[in-house]
């Protein structure tokens, strides 16, 4: 081969990989892009409190940071509001012959901006149940759903030791009770309307009308029963959602430190259950003719990274509320869920995460429930 054409097939391999080179170059700058670009969405998600990015922390593997960040998982999607003869481990179902909802000065109609059609969704509204099988583990009056690698006989042999939680009167105003919102801007349905603003957040840094207004609701039964509660009105998720976990444990230690006497602590959400962008969930239970939010207990549970070595003593605590809850106020629970999850219980094995409702209820649902959750802590715990 003459030396011309040599040139010729080194210049041509020269191209080849000049080229070659130029388009990994570019596939790298484009996935580094792609990346940062991902990463800003998720931020900026987290920022805004949007609900996309609870679903998306939902597959962040247990104990992780992310996970710990994220709201608690949400349940599973209803397929229909209607009851079927047989009730499943799985099912939801309406009650039988419940009777109808008193009218009530909450049921005034309120200054509440009218929607356009174009704008509405669904609010379906449905009362959670589920009897023991597969998942679910029957605890008194009690549904647990286990998410745990325990065996249900294994759960049930450990809920046979009691709970060693209790509060006295005797202690006047000294406090015994923390109540506190990791996610204090969460709000609820400005009416029981049936639909809901496409464009609406659920989210209100007004005391009045947020999930702190919840808990003054929590703290007022709790004190008229003689127990000396802490009610911290900190927004945590105010600005940014991120980080919210981390800004309450300082909140709770710095009162644990102070308030050496506190050995329950419940941090007060509401819950977000959409099957679809068009449609919210309304879990309702009626109480004495009147509806009520229901309400979801959460306990955690060590994957053996979480520094937890107390989760049994906490799913005691939240089955015999949610055990009292239901003797009280039939209907008004939704399965415990028993999960790898953290939400601060390391500092507390009094710590429980209850969720009051769904972005489907009312602002006034909510508040009924938690006074009835009150009276039944109350119960359950007063010497």
């Amino acid at each position: 081969m003459d030396k011309k054409n040599q040139t010729v097939i080194s210049v041509k391999k020269l191209k080849k990989k000049i080229s070659e080179a130029l388009l990994f170059f570019g596939r790298t700058i484009f996935g580094v892009f792609c990346c940062f670009a991902g990463m800003y969405s998720v931020i900026k998600l987290a920022e805004n409190g949007s609900d996309v990015f609870y679903y998306a922390m939902a597959f962040a593997s247990p104990g992780t940071a992310i996970e710990i960040l994220s709201q608690p998982p949400r349940e599973e999607q209803i397929s229909s509001t209607v009851p079927s003869p047989e009730v499943s481990g799985d099912a939801q179902t309406e009650p039988e012959n419940e009777p109808e909802p008193e009218p009530s000065p909450d049921d005034e109609p309120k200054n509440i901006p009218e929607v356009p059609e174009s704008r509405r969704g669904t609010v379906t509204e449905t009362q959670y149940s589920a009897s023991e099988g597969g998942l679910y583990v029957a605890f008194g009056n009690a549904i647990i759903k286990n998410c745990t690698h325990h065996s249900a006989e294994k759960i049930k042999s450990m809920l046979k030791t009691e709970h060693n939680l209790s509060l006295s009167t005797e202690l006047g105003d000294t406090p015994q009770v923390l109540v506190y919102h990791t996610h204090a801007t969460e709000g609820y349905e400005p009416a029981d309307r049936g639909y809901f603003d496409l464009e609406g957040t659920w989210r209100s840094t007004e005391a009045s009308e947020n999930m702190v207004a919840v808990g003054d609701s929590l703290t007022s039964v709790l004190t008229e029963n003689g127990i000396g509660v802490v009610h911290d009105g900190t927004m945590h998720d105010d600005p940014s959602y991120n980080g919210s976990y981390q800004r309450s444990a300082v909140t709770i230690s710095g009162y644990l430190e102070k308030h050496p006497e506190i050995s329950v602590c419940l941090d007060i959400h509401r819950d977000a259950i959409e099957p679809s962008e068009t449609e919210i969930m309304k879990p309702t239970a009626v109480i004495n003719g009147k509806k009520a939010a229901q309400i979801m207990i959460i306990a955690g549970c060590d994957d053996g990274t979480m520094n937890m070595p107390d989760y049994w003593e906490n799913l005691r605590f939240a089955a015999a509320l949610a055990d009292k809850l239901e003797e009280l106020y039939p209907g008004i629970c939704r399965p415990i869920l028993f999960d790898y999850r953290k939400y601060n219980m390391d500092l507390s094995p009094g710590l429980l995460l209850i969720e009051i409702g769904a972005t489907g209820n009312t602002l006034e649902e909510a508040q009924y429930s938690a006074e009835l959750l009150g009276n039944a802590l109350a119960e359950l715990l007063i010497e």
